[in-house]
């Protein structure tokens, strides 16, 4: 079986998804796994990974515009290199702006392909603008979804009851080797919220804890992008907090994860959480808030706490830490082989069936 998995975006999470989900498809027996990313995506220059199908995208508003009036003429281009990679699924591993010209590509050729949904619904205050629009558009095209939650797999049902939906989770994302243990720096718990400052991240909530915290015996980091609020203003006004409101690189990401103790997740929504998966891999301690998908993500991880979504029960969620012992970490290169060899085995049991309905 030859696995297709593209991801066109540039910065985030959902470049190093693909390359990790292609990766460990690799790695199963009988399954070869090809990637296909941005030339301009973050993580081609931060790791120089093997990509079997490169792409030009855009850097701008106005790129994007002259890419998606270009379609026409990139579309025969496309189907000839993807001809020659002659893959026998491909998988949309995020879905973005550009994945409709993939899908009229595998259209062309026979090729069948699955559309990976992190989120069924947008978050209040995220996304771009037609993000949902094109990722429905996507999503009536493919031939089966992969939910990577059931929070997220009841709402596409919902949605689309007739359409095929395979099962998977958000695998640990590794950034690199796994740093020092949590508490190895051997001074004040060292809180860390990380990722894209929106409204559904309950920072609002985490002001409020961070109120009921005794004073000295911890440090908290907001760290991400998004627009200035009262929220943050309200975390800026706090001891021992420092808000940075700024985009961090590729190459960033595990030294920030390396300062931290814990990571803190003080949602007030959640599908999954790619702060949940970056931290896992890392090794670090994991409070979060008990909605959407965020108990499926945590339910193996022995470093993972959740706790209800107030102030009171965050706080004392952190505060309990202090003196906890530290177990194990969690194996983030086994679950992530894990996940490929499940998702493989439903591949597979979907093909057959798909061979069986289509007849002799």
């Amino acid at each position: 079986m030859r696995v297709l998995v593209w991801q066109w975006g540039r910065r985030g999470s959902g470049p190093r998804y693909g390359l990790d989900l292609a990766r460990a498809l690799n790695a199963q027996p009988g399954v070869t796994g090809l990637l296909s990313l941005s030339r301009g995506a973050e993580i081609m220059r931060a790791e120089s990974p093997a990509c079997d199908l490169p792409v030009d995208t855009y850097g701008s508003a106005a790129g994007y515009a002259w890419r998606l009036a270009s379609v026409p003429l990139a579309l025969p281009g496309l189907v000839a290199r993807l001809r020659r990679l002659a893959p026998t699924v491909a998988i949309c591993a995020m879905p973005g702006p550009l994945d409709l010209l993939m899908a009229a590509a595998l259209r062309r050729l026979g090729v069948p392909f699955l559309v990976v949904v992190h989120d069924a619904d947008a978050h209040p205050g995220d996304g771009l603008p037609l993000q949902m629009t094109l990722q429905s558009l996507l999503l009536r095209q493919a031939d089966a979804l992969i939910a990577l939650s059931a929070h997220v797999a009841a709402r596409l049902q919902a949605r689309a009851p007739l359409k095929p939906i395979l099962r998977s989770v958000l695998p640990p994302a590794i950034y690199g080797p796994r740093p020092p243990p949590p508490g190895a720096h051997g001074g004040r718990l060292r809180v860390l919220s990380f990722g894209r400052l929106r409204p559904y991240k309950g920072l609002g909530l985490l002001a409020d804890a961070w109120k009921l915290m005794p004073p000295d015996v911890a440090e908290l980091r907001v760290v991400g992008s998004g627009p200035e609020s009262a929220e943050l203003a309200a975390l800026r006004a706090l001891p021992g907090v420092t808000v940075e409101n700024r985009w961090v690189p590729e190459a960033e990401v595990r030294d920030l994860l390396a300062w931290a103790d814990v990571m803190v997740l003080s949602h007030t929504e959640a599908s999954q959480s790619g702060g949940v998966a970056a931290a896992q891999a890392a090794g670090r301690w994991i409070v979060a808030t008990r909605v959407g998908g965020m108990v499926e993500q945590l339910g193996d991880d022995p470093r993972g706490r959740l706790c209800d979504a107030t102030p009171a029960a965050l706080s004392s969620a952190l505060l309990s830490l202090r003196a906890a012992p530290l177990p194990p970490a969690l194996d983030a290169t086994a679950a992530l082989h894990a996940m490929a060899a499940d998702l493989i085995t439903q591949l597979r049991v979907y093909g057959t069936e798909q061979a069986r309905a289509a007849g002799p």
